[in-house]
C-alpha cells in the first residue's frame, strides 16, 4: 500500500521570487528525487504547513496548483497523492561497465579555447564601485512599460501567431520597425528581405563571418578592437591584418592592397570611443572598391550620443551594397534580452538566413514581439532620452573627478557613449583591477581589446552605465590612489 511522502524530503530553497513558488518547487523536487511511486499520499496541508512554519492556505493553494499540472491528484476523502501523470519523472539507469573513458582533448584538438575573452564576474553587483561596460541600470529602466508589452505579446490575440513555426521568418512587426523608424534614422533605409533578426550583433557576426571568411581572402579589423572580431576571424581561420586606430579611427590608407574583408566600428570604437569622420568613411568606400572588398560594420552605440547627434551609419554611404551592417536592442535596453539585426542585400540575407535555420531557426518569437510593442508604442525612444539624460550627467562627474588624479584619459567617445579609455602610467591594468577588487572596485583591464597586448598594459576601460553619480568620485580616487601606490613602488 502506498505511504505518505516524508516531510523531511521537502525542503525550500531559494529558487523562486515568491514563497508559494519556493514551496512548490521543493514539492516537485521531492517526488522526482525520492521516485515516490503513484499513489503515494503528501503530508495534510496542516502537517506540512506547521512543519514549514507557513500559512496552512498557501500549502492548499500549492496542492491545488500542483494538481492542475499533473503532479498531484485529489483523493476522494483520502487527501492528496502523486499522480500517475508526474511529468518528466527521472529513470535511473546504470552505465555500461568496462567502456573506455572518451578522450575529449582528443576529439577537439582542432578546436582552440577563445583567446580574448572579456570576462565580467558574475557577482558585479556586489561591488560598492563597479565601473563595468555593458551592463544596464535596472533604475533606468521602464519595468511596467515592458510587462505591458510582454502581455500584449503573450494574449491570445497574439498567442497563435507566435506558437506557429516560422520556418527561418522573423516578426513582421519588429522588421517593419525596424525598415520605418530604426534604419532612416541612420541614414538608410532597407526592404524586409534585407534584414535578419538575430540573437544580439554577436550572433550577426558570427553568420557573417561564417559566409564571407575564407583562408584565401584576407580579413582586417581594428587594433586596439573588440575581441569577438578577432576571435570570430581566427576560427574561420581567416589571415587577418590588425591595424592600429588613432584618435578618428582607422586608416583606409593602410589598408593591405589585397584587403578582402573589413570588421570595424565606425560610429564608436570598441573601446577607445573614437568616432570615424566622414572624410574617412567616403575614402574607406573607396578602397574596398579598388580591393572588392567587403566590410562588416558593428554600428555600435550609437544610440549614446548625448553631446552631439549621432554621425550617419558608414551604410548609408554605401551605393554599391558593400556594407553589412549590424545593430542591436541589447545594449540599449538590456544584455540579456539578445535582440539584433543584420542589414545587407537581399542575396546575402538570404544565405544568412538560411544558416540561421540550421543553427537555431530564428530568436524567439515571442521575445521579438514584446521587443517590437516595445519600440512602436514609443517606450523605447522614452528609454533613450531618460539613458542619455542619466549619463550624460554620469560622464561630466566622471571627467571632473579624472581631472583631479594621475589617471589620463586615452579615449572618449566625443559624441556621448557610456565607457572612457584610460591609462594609469606605470601599472599593468590586471594588475590594477586585481587590487582594487580587494577595494569593492570594478575595472576592465585593456590587454583583451589587444591581438598583441603591450607588456606591461596601463591601459583600461571605465564604464559608467551601471554605477551612480554620487559613487563615481570615491571610486576614481580608489583607483587613483592604487594606480600611484603600483607607480611608486616599482
Amino acid at each position: 500500500m502506498p505511504g505518505v511522502l516524508p516531510i523531511d524530503a521537502i525542503f525550500l530553497r531559494d529558487d523562486a521570487l515568491t514563497l508559494q513558488g519556493r514551496l512548490a518547487a521543493a514539492i516537485v523536487r521531492a517526488i522526482l528525487e525520492t521516485r515516490a511511486s503513484p499513489g503515494v499520499r503528501l503530508p495534510s496541508s496542516r502537517k506540512l504547513a506547521q512543519a514549514m512554519g507557513i500559512s496552512r492556505m498557501t500549502v492548499t493553494l500549492v496542492y491545488q496548483d500542483l494538481v492542475s499540472q499533473g503532479y498531484l491528484e485529489a483523493l476522494p476523502r483520502s487527501g492528496i497523492a502523486i499522480a500517475a501523470t508526474v511529468p518528466h519523472r527521472r529513470v535511473n539507469v546504470a552505465a555500461t561497465a568496462g567502456v573506455r573513458t572518451l578522450d575529449w582533448n582528443e576529439w577537439l584538438s582542432d578546436q582552440a579555447l577563445p583567446r580574448r575573452v572579456i570576462r565580467k564576474p558574475s557577482n558585479w553587483r556586489e561591488f560598492r564601485y563597479p565601473f563595468i561596460f555593458g551592463q544596464a541600470d535596472p533604475t533606468l529602466f521602464d519595468h511596467n512599460a515592458w510587462r505591458d508589452c510582454a502581455r500584449r505579446a503573450l494574449g491570445t490575440r497574439d498567442f497563435s501567431e507566435l506558437a506557429a513555426d516560422r520556418y527561418g521568418a522573423d516578426d513582421p512587426l519588429l522588421i517593419d520597425y525596424i525598415c520605418s523608424n530604426t534604419l532612416p534614422r541612420r541614414g538608410f533605409h532597407a526592404q524586409p528581405d534585407e534584414v535578419l533578426v538575430t540573437l544580439g550583433a554577436q550572433n550577426a557576426l558570427f553568420l557573417a563571418t561564417e559566409l564571407l571568411a575564407r583562408v584565401d581572402r584576407l580579413a582586417v579589423t581594428e587594433e586596439p578592437g573588440y575581441p569577438d572580431f578577432a576571435e570570430t576571424l581566427r576560427r574561420a581561420r581567416s589571415p587577418t591584418t590588425f591595424l592600429p586606430v588613432d584618435s578618428i579611427g582607422l586608416d583606409p590608407a593602410m589598408l593591405p592592397a589585397n584587403t578582402r574583408l573589413i570588421i570595424i566600428t565606425p560610429s564608436h570604437h570598441i573601446p577607445t570611443g573614437a568616432t570615424m569622420p566622414l572624410s574617412r568613411r567616403r575614402e574607406l568606400l573607396l578602397r574596398a572598391n579598388e580591393t572588392d572588398a567587403l566590410i562588416i560594420e558593428d554600428d555600435y552605440d550609437f544610440e549614446m550620443s548625448y553631446l552631439a547627434p549621432p554621425a550617419p551609419a558608414l551604410k548609408s554611404l554605401d551605393g554599391s551594397g558593400r556594407v553589412i551592417y549590424i545593430g542591436s536592442f541589447s545594449k540599449s535596453l538590456f544584455p540579456g534580452l539578445r535582440i539584433g539585426y543584420m542589414v545587407a542585400p537581399a542575396p546575402f540575407i538570404a544565405r544568412a538566413r538560411a544558416l540561421r535555420a540550421i543553427m537555431l531557426r530564428h530568436p524567439p518569437s515571442h521575445l521579438q514581439r514584446i521587443t517590437a510593442y516595445f519600440l512602436a508604442l514609443g517606450h523605447y525612444d522614452a528609454h533613450i532620452v531618460r539613458l542619455r539624460q542619466t549619463l550624460k550627467e554620469r560622464r561630466r562627474v566622471l571627467e571632473e573627478a579624472i581631472a583631479m588624479t594621475s589617471l589620463q584619459i586615452e579615449g572618449a567617445a566625443t559624441q556621448g557613449g557610456s565607457s572612457m579609455w584610460l591609462s594609469a602610467r606605470g601599472t599593468d591594468s590586471a594588475d590594477l583591477a586585481a587590487r582594487l577588487q580587494e577595494k569593492s572596485v570594478l575595472i576592465e583591464p585593456g590587454a583583451v581589446f589587444f591581438e598583441e597586448p603591450p607588456s606591461p598594459c596601463p591601459v583600461f576601460r571605465l564604464g559608467y552605465a551601471s554605477i551612480a553619480a554620487d559613487l563615481i568620485p570615491e571610486g576614481v580616487t580608489r583607483i587613483d590612489r592604487m594606480a600611484r601606490k603600483m607607480a611608486q613602488a616599482d
